[in-house]
């Protein structure tokens, strides 16, 4: 290896030069360019505007060509810049009627022609890349020629600028000088004569130079042209030297990376891939060689030589391809390196003998040290014939590369990311890629002929097209904009072969004929719509009725794919004989499966043609599985082409048809667990989702038919949430219970918890079941397909010791393919002797392995293996899965000793009350009665010992671990006057309690379980087997009954109750029942909402609080306060209560409704049911309220207009600010233009935090404001920004960004999106965005001042130094001052106080005479500097060589700051140095001292 003195290009520094002079011999030869220390190719960073270098032609298209240029790097040659001639030309053939003339790019270039180019313009695309823009327009080539320098010999580059009667004028970019190509040496000459077109770049040898260079006649042959060498008396210099020359060159030195050459008075280089293969080991110093000019780097003086026999034949074209076809994108094993270059790479030996280049990386001198390696052919480089590959592990073909790529074959493909290039006569240009385009024509630009398209598309625009076809020959992509077709979800027709008989499609109109219309499909299908069947009725113009470009349907009749011909119908679909077969099994909830072949594979969604019809449809990864770990197995085991099968549709717009495999789904649709439509949902209903979107206040669930629902924190699950993205997983499917909605604004509540919704279809054994079969299935493809090298993880046991090198004997836990991991249990136990199982056995596992949703388990008794569900339930929070770890005992039941559906392992069912942690370490037991699981039921008595005692509770330890609370109220039937219930108890005594209820505990105290309620009431603890006996009232006028109730809380002795029976689990609601509750809100004029024991939720109206009429009856009752209520009817999870609790006897007056039924009339009085006969009087009295004196009234109506006025004098305070939506519509109404009122709406919703209401308020306020009112639109976007900054992804707020950009000025977007970013701590976010905003906006002084700001706040001093340098190189010399002076502000404010003064003084040293620059420099030192600093900057501001009228302005700013910031003496000194300035200008100041 040659070991590199430097990694620099340039020279050494003076002294080493000066040093090599005095050692050079005289007899050395004097070189223009200083030779190479080092060989190295040429790398993307080393490219320069200005580069000259050969090029081959790649690529042709209609406005472009792709250029191969050396060491694999491609540039791009616009039509504009091949020549000034062949522009000229271009503009006179459009501006002329007739076309048929025009010279397009394929007919001027042929692919594999060589070419000389220089780089005119180095450009920065969207994705961040670098993209080279080259030219060949001779007076750039050659603009270092002169007439006086042209000799006979010499080989220049020319283009033909016009054809003559006897031959060709070419332009070879010399000015004043006119060459010629006489056309009989054109043809002559060339063995394969062709007509010269204009435009067309030529090779030309100069034969003959008349009149001091400006006449020279040219020749074209390419054997003159082959033997043809640069000569010393051409007088070549280093800025005229040109790309393609063929020098002889003698070597000087010969490396293992290259050779370095000499050549005329020159110094070139040849690195390794330009040396001819067979020929590396043979060359020697001192040896002639022939040699062509590749490249000139003008700023490291470099010239770099190609020795290859393709490049030395000018006029041949070279091959594009190699030998063996097309491999780019092929992955090859068993890759040889066969020699390492320093800086720059290495070069591979693939199986065929062929040669490949990687370049240099950090991990390549790791790789080198394998035997073998393993490549991916990234490209093919046409100048050096060799292929570039990678060794990474993942290296991907970018998606949009060429215009071949399957993306663009598909034409059921909507592009959505489409950027409007620019307006043409013909059509509109749109960017797909970095460097592919398409071409809309204007036929196509809407549905219907646009006569203006520039108003209404603009450059930049993003748009959404469709590929109508695809010509990879002359890389040409034709697309479309009109809706019908966009939104189509009919078959695709894209070959004759897809045009059955029977098949209904969309098409265009492309041509109206008096014998029909001939309309196109995809990919130039087309086909004949005959005159008979345009119309039911005769039509004898179709012109009058059809139009060119008109979207119709139309219906196959026949098809001769082998003539390409088609006979359609529009007849046909009028008349609804439009049936397609495949489109009926794409209804949702039609319970039809159906199956889809895949199409192609995204990260997120798999897109899938519907069988047998080729319908398009998506079917989203998460869709795949019901357990979202086995969406990514199941997506890589799937390919191009495979039939999925069971497929259900979820839903079907215009857009799209979307298809579900989760079976969980399906069996709900199959179950009828799912709604058509809003109208059909109904409390209490169950349906199953799936998690479509993950916020902060809860989770939204997606059902079939595109319907959603709000789950919030609080229905997630049974336990208290803190994140939901804890909780559930996107996609994760979930069975949900409607617990509210509001038809209205048609959004609706669901609940999520485990405890509420049942667990559908078999429980965890089912998911179990399913998802193994699942991953098996996946598993077996995989196999077959994924070849990788699995690594051993072994788990850890105590006691176990392993070291390197040691084997041993290990039982398989899980083999994962994806990352390729095989984890093994070496515990000694399950190395023995299997035992058997019994069916119905409860047995003690421990669990050896989890993996996301299933855990492998081992018996205690046997060195057996199970798998078990992680989850107990669907709904189960994936987090709790995380609790299932490694060493946690478990209970089980033995199901099936021998499961097939588990290849032989035992099926378990795990216990609910089984321990999910790990086992503690053994300890004696207390109590005989000791319990494995650590929940407690209704009805339970429990024993326990005083924690603490509160005034409204008292707090007990429980024996079996864990606390509970006993409210005030429940701990005795009777209480005395002057006495309280908690003062009976004192800490440490030991209490008997039975549970009555539970609730999570709202304390800061971290607890392990729930928060128990216990009732130390006789009554409660006198419960049987049977229930509680205890005295009743009969509901009718007879003696006293007993019966059995479910609760006794203490109530008093003249409350009804209805008798039921004892409950098992969970409470059961009943009407008449009487218990404890908690006033959870308090809704004026409707009543109270309470929270019951058992969780659910009741409500009390207010004709329900009191016995007699109260005015305001909601004021006796505040929020969490406890009270005692009586149940009335029941409906889903919402009660309605009663607190009418006093007993009244018969007769009396009671309020009541009556309902009617079979048999008579039920009168329902405070619960109470009498039964009266059909035709039975019924007696009712009607209470008027007690009548008031006319004084009263007359201070009612006083005190109802005081409230009036009021009232209205707080409406008309400007400052109000509204706190209703009703206030706000109403004032939006007046000022439909106010930003400021639509933020304060926006505000209002963040603070109920209801998000989505306030992006509906942005989005009405975006619509509604005036588009003359630009700043009042901005400030409603940057609202919009913030709040998808605060609560929205990063996917929401970079669609929102675009938007702003789309409608506003770009610049103040950026701007205010930066400033967001900086103030929510953004940092790496915000100098991003800075970066691109100056890259964008670089001429604009604005974006510069905003970065600079940003890196001064982050302390950045030199960071925005180095800035303010861009900035005066991008920016125009008439803003250097301000710039800088701003900059200096910005040091004053958020940097160095020096620093700023440095720069101020810099630019007033040059511009002495801006009084403007010299009042910012003074205030800015008023502001931050001392007196003394003021003091001497006014010193120098008076004695400035500048005109009176200035003197005058910097004298009286002087004396204004002596008389606010000095004493009496200073003031007086500055006008003694009036005075003085006055005496010294003599006359000339008289008026200076009349005003002073």
């Amino acid at each position: 290896h040659v070991q590199p003195e430097t990694k620099k290009r340039k020279g050494g520094s003076k002294e080493d030069s000066t040093t090599a002079k005095k050692k050079k011999s005289a007899s050395d030869p004097v070189t223009l360019n200083a030779p190479a220390k080092y060989v190295e190719i040429l790398h993307l960073k080393n490219i320069k505007e200005g580069m000259l270098m050969l090029a081959c032609v790649k690529e042709v298209a209609d406005f472009d060509v792709v250029m191969s240029l050396p060491c694999g790097l491609l540039g791009f040659l616009q039509i504009k810049n091949i020549s000034d001639g062949y522009t000229k030309l271009l503009s006179e053939q459009l501006r002329s009627q007739g076309t048929e003339e025009i010279s397009s790019l394929d007919r001027v270039f042929r692919p594999g022609m060589l070419v000389r180019c220089v780089v005119l313009k180095l450009d920065i695309t969207k994705g961040g890349a670098l993209s080279i823009k080259l030219s060949i327009n001779p007076k750039l080539l050659n603009k270092a020629l002169r007439p006086g320098t042209l000799r006979p010999g010499m080989t220049l580059s020319g283009c033909v600028e016009s054809v003559e009667d006897h031959g060709y004028l070419v332009d070879i970019g010399v000015g004043e000088t006119k060459a010629f190509l006489p056309r009989q040496v054109a043809t002559d000459q060339n063995p394969n004569p062709e007509e010269l077109r204009a435009g067309q770049t030529i090779t030309c040898r100069v034969d003959e130079v008349k009149g001091s260079g400006r006449v020279v006649r040219l020749s074209v042959n390419p054997l003159a042209l082959a033997r043809t060498f640069a000569d010393a008396s051409h007088d070549w210099s280093l800025t005229s030297l040109q790309p393609g020359l063929l020098v002889k060159a003698k070597v000087k030195t010969v490396t293992k990376h290259g050779l370095l050459l000499s050549f005329l008075s020159f110094s070139g280089q040849v690195d390794f891939l330009h040396m001819e293969p067979e020929e590396e080991s043979t060359y020697t110093v001192g040896q002639e060689v022939q040699a062509c000019v590749l490249y000139i780097e003008p700023v490291t003086r470099l010239v770099a030589l190609s020795l290859r026999r393709h490049l030395l034949a000018p006029g041949s074209l070279v091959d594009l391809a190699p030998a063996g076809g097309d491999r780019i994108g092929e992955v090859v094993d068993g890759c040889r390196v066969t020699s390492m270059h320093n800086m720059s790479g290495a070069l591979l030996e693939l199986p065929d003998q062929t040669r490949a280049f990687t370049a240099q990386t950090s991990a390549l001198d790791k790789l080198l040290s394998l035997p073998e390696l393993s490549c991916r052919i990234l490209n093919f480089s046409a100048m050096e014939q060799v292929h570039f590959a990678s060794l990474r592990k993942y290296v991907f073909i970018p998606p949009l590369g060429t215009v071949g790529d399957p993306i663009y074959m598909c034409y059921t493909r909507i592009v959505d990311s489409g950027t409007v290039s620019e307006l043409l006569d013909h059509g509109m240009m749109v960017q797909l890629s970095g460097n592919l385009k398409g071409l809309v024509p204007k036929t196509h630009l809407s549905d219907i002929v646009l006569r203006n398209p520039e108003k209404k598309y603009s450059a930049g625009m993003k748009i959404k097209c469709r590929v109508l076809s695809v010509e990879v020959d002359k890389r040409r992509v034709t697309l479309t904009r009109k809706k019908a077709l966009l939104t189509s979800t009919l078959p695709v027709v894209s070959s004759y072969a897809a045009a059955r008989p029977g098949l209904v499609a969309h098409g265009f109109v492309v041509s109206i004929q008096s014998f029909g219309c001939i309309v196109r499909f995809y990919n130039e299908v087309k086909g004949l719509v005959p005159l008979r069947e345009l119309s039911t009725e005769p039509l004898a113009s179709p012109e009058e009725v059809f139009y060119v470009g008109q979207v119709v349907k139309v219906k196959v009749l026949e098809c001769e794919p082998e003539k390409e011909r088609l006979l359609l119908s529009f007849k046909a679909v009028v008349e609804g004989d439009t049936c397609v077969p495949c489109l009926t099994l794409c209804v949702w909830g039609s319970l039809q499966r159906c199956e889809a072949r895949l199409v192609t594979k995204s990260a997120v969604c798999l897109e899938v043609a519907i069988l047998p019809e080729e319908v398009p449809a998506l079917l989203p990864t998460m869709h795949l599985s019901d357990h979202v770990s086995n969406c990514a197995l199941l997506w890589e085991a799937l390919e191009e082409g495979d039939v999925i099968s069971n497929l259900v549709c979820l839903s079907r717009n215009k857009e799209s048809i979307t298809l579900t495999q989760k079976p969980l789904v399906r069996w709900g649709l199959e179950e009828g667990l799912f709604v058509k439509g809003f109208s059909d949902l109904a409390v209490g209903m169950t349906l199953v989702g799936w998690i479509k979107k993950l916020m902060p206040y809860g989770v939204f669930v997606e059902f079939p038919c595109g319907i959603m629902g709000l789950a919030p924190k609080s229905a997630l699950c049974d336990r208290f949430v803190t994140d939901t993205a804890s909780v559930y997983q996107l996609g994760q499917t979930v069975v949900a219970m409607v617990t509210t909605f509001d038809e209205e604004k048609q959004r609706f509540l669901v609940t999520l918890k485990g405890s509420e919704v049942t667990d559908p279809e078999g429980g965890a054994q089912a998911l179990l079941l399913r998802g193994l079969r699942e991953r098996r299935s996946a598993e077996e493809v995989l196999r077959t397909t994924l070849l990788v090298k699995l690594d051993v993880h072994v788990l850890s046991v105590p006691g176990v010791t392993l070291t390197p090198g040691q084997k041993v004997t290990a039982v398989v836990l899980q083999v994962d393919l994806l990352s390729a991991r095989v984890h093994v249990s070496v515990l000694p136990k399950l190395l023995a002797k299997k035992k058997s199982l019994e069916a119905g056995s409860l047995l003690a596992v421990m669990v050896q392995h989890v993996d996301q949703a299933f855990a492998v388990v081992a018996f205690e008794s046997s060195a057996r293996l199970a798998v078990v569900h992680a989850a107990c339930h669907i709904n189960a929070v994936f987090s709790e899965a995380g609790h299932l770890k490694p060493g946690s005992a478990l209970s089980v039941t033995v199901t099936d000793p021998a499961c097939a559906e588990l290849r032989g392992l035992p099926l378990l069912r795990v216990e609910p009350g089984a321990s999910r942690h790990p086992a503690p370490a053994p300890r004696a037991a207390t109590t005989s009665e000791s319990e494995a699981s650590p929940g407690h039921t209704y009805g339970k008595t429990l024993e326990g010992a005083v924690r603490s005692v509160k005034p409204t509770c008292v707090l007990v330890a429980l024996d079996g671990g864990g606390t509970g609370s006993v409210h005030v109220s429940q701990m005795a039937d009777t209480v005395a006057i002057g006495s309280f219930p908690t003062a009976l108890l004192e800490k440490g005594a030991r209490v008997r309690a039975r549970v009555i209820g539970g609730r999570e505990g709202t304390s800061h105290r971290i607890l392990l379980s729930y928060m128990l309620k216990f009732s130390l009431q006789p009554d409660s603890n006198r419960w049987g087997g049977g229930g509680v006996h205890s005295e009743c009232f009969s509901k009718r006028p007879t003696p006293a009954i007993t019966g059995s109730t479910t609760r006794s809380t203490g109530m008093s002795q003249n409350l009804p109750v209805r008798p039921l029976s004892p409950p098992a689990g969970r409470q059961q609601l009943a009407v008449g029942v009487v218990t404890l509750g908690m006033v959870t809100n308090i809704e004026p004029g409707r009543g109270l909402l309470v929270r019951l024991p058992s969780d659910a939720t009741g409500t009390v109206s207010m004709t329900q609080l009191t016995d007699c009429y109260r005015k305001d009856p909601l004021k006796a009752f505040s929020k969490d306060q406890v009270l005692r209520w009586v149940y009335g009817s029941t409906g889903g999870l919402w009660v309605e209560l009663c607190l009418l609790l006093y007993w009244r006897p018969l007769g009396g007056a009671l309020g009541g409704a009556v309902y009617c039924s079979t048999g008579g009339l039920w009168v329902e009085l405070c619960l109470l049911l009498y039964r009266r006969p059909l035709g039975g009087a019924l007696s009712t009295a009607l209470l008027e309220p007690q009548k008031k004196s006319k004084q009263q009234q007359e201070q009612e109506q006083k005190e109802e207009e005081k409230a009036l006025a009021r009232r209205e004098v707080q409406l008309m305070e400007p400052g109000l600010r509204p706190q209703d939506a009703a206030s706000f519509e109403r004032l939006l109404l007046a000022s439909p233009n106010s930003s400021l009122l639509w933020l304060q709406y926006m505000a209002n919703h963040l603070q109920a935090t209801q998000i989505e209401q306030a992006r509906s308020v942005a989005e009405r306020a975006l619509k509604t404001i005036s588009f003359r009112e630009e700043q009042e639109k901005l400030n409603v976007w940057v609202a919009l920004l913030n709040l998808e900054n605060m609560y929205g992804s990063e996917e929401s707020l970079k669609k929102v960004f675009e938007r702003a950009q789309t409608f506003c000025e770009p610049m103040p977007v950026y701007q205010q999106l930066a400033d967001i970013y900086a103030r929510s701590n953004k940092m790496k976010e915000a100098e991003s965005l800075y970066r691109t905003m100056v890259k964008r906006f670089r001429q604009q002084k604005g974006s510069w001042l905003s970065y600079g700001g940003f890196l001064l706040q982050q302390g950045q001093s030199d960071a925005a130094s180095a800035l303010l340098q861009r900035a005066l190189q991008s920016l125009p010399s008439t803003d250097s001052v301000e710039l800088i002076s701003k900059f200096a502000q910005l040091e004053y404010q958020y940097g160095d106080t020096e620093r700023g003064r440095a720069m101020m003084d810099k630019i007033l040293g040059t511009y002495p005479k801006r009084t403007d620059l010299w009042s910012v420099f003074m205030d800015l030192t008023i502001k931050h500097g001392s007196q003394k600093d003021v003091r001497a900057l006014f010193d120098r501001a008076i004695h400035l060589s500048v005109a009176i009228k200035k003197v005058k302005f910097f004298f009286k700013r002087y004396l204004d700051y002596e008389k606010k910031h000095g004493t009496p003496e200073s003031v007086q000194t500055v006008k003694e140095k009036a005075l003085e300035f006055v005496e010294a200008k003599g006359t000339q100041a008289a008026l200076f001292e009349d005003n002073f």
